[in-house]
């Protein structure tokens, strides 16, 4: 991997846009706020989709995600607080919980269900869609739960610390690592007047989700549950998030596969013919 494993980031990025994001339902009527949608996939390519959800009413949750299908592409659910149980027609099945992570690689097919297993208090988190390259689309499903015991952390200056998902920082390597794409997804938890210096390949793709406190990228301040891409400044060597207040923000950088993208739904892959022959599969009970 083209990797970084240095610390100092002597040019940080910047904030090219802010996205609100736009309230939805999904699911059974489950309600999130999808950050990055079809609009987005080009300028943040490899990343395809990104949902944010957090609500104590139980009304807002309690539907759940039941069966539907995914191919083309890897599903990275991040458990801020909260329970969900997860079920697969590939013979998978796991509980993700408050502070962990659940990677999926949907491939060729598969069949899934995210029910949750809590009927009151708040349920929270990130869900990430990462694309796969063309070679890859029609790979084996696979999946693994991570309780947050089994998440690395990686510790900066001033009390800063971050939850490494995927990718590297301060030369701590993360439960996930992907060749093609080469994902970085922090978690970044940052007392008041902390920073987070975070190399970043030039080439590589890059935003910011704040979802608690004040922080800010240089002296641009970060919207609370807003969507921050970050400029492709060549100059830059990585990212410098510091906080005004006590934060956290969801930090995530990818390498670009430059592949046409093609999604209709649940499925994305290169061409409509592909397209064609998921439905299809699917039809013909060819998934999981």
């Amino acid at each position: 991997m083209d990797m970084c494993n240095t610390t100092e980031v002597k040019h940080s990025r910047h904030i090219e846009r802010q996205y609100q994001g736009e309230a939805t339902h999904d699911g059974a009527g489950v309600r999130l706020t999808r950050l990055l949608s079809q609009g987005l996939q080009r300028r943040l390519d490899p990343f395809l989709m990104l949902d944010f959800f957090g609500s104590e009413d139980a009304a807002d949750y309690l539907a759940g995600f039941p069966d539907h299908p995914h191919r083309g592409f890897e599903t990275i659910t991040y458990m801020l607080e909260g329970r969900m149980r997860h079920r697969d027609n590939a013979g998978h099945e796991g509980l993700l919980a408050t502070g962990g992570m659940q990677w999926m690689v949907a491939g060729r097919g598969v069949v899934h269900s995210e029910m949750p297993e809590q009927e009151a208090g708040r349920m929270a988190g990130f869900q990430l869609w990462l694309n796969l390259p063309a070679r890859d689309k029609m790979t084996s499903p696979w999946y693994r739960d991570f309780a947050a015991a089994d998440l690395p952390c990686a510790n900066g200056a001033g009390g800063a610390r971050a939850i490494v998902l995927a990718g590297i920082a301060e030369g701590v390597a993360g439960a996930v690592q992907r060749d093609a794409t080469e994902p970085l997804i922090l978690d970044l938890q940052l007392p008041a007047g902390a920073s987070w210096s975070q190399p970043l390949p030039p080439g590589h793709h890059a935003f910011a989700v704040l979802y608690a406190g004040q922080a800010a990228v240089g002296e641009q301040a970060l919207t609370l549950e807003a969507l921050a891409v970050l400029d492709d400044d060549p100059a830059a060597d990585g990212v410098i998030v510091s906080a005004r207040e006590e934060a956290r923000v969801f930090l995530v950088a990818g390498r670009p596969l430059r592949e046409p993208i093609v999604q209709y739904g649940p499925f994305v892959m290169n061409t409509r013919e592909e397209i064609a022959a998921a439905v299809q599969d699917l039809r013909e009970g060819r998934f999981g």
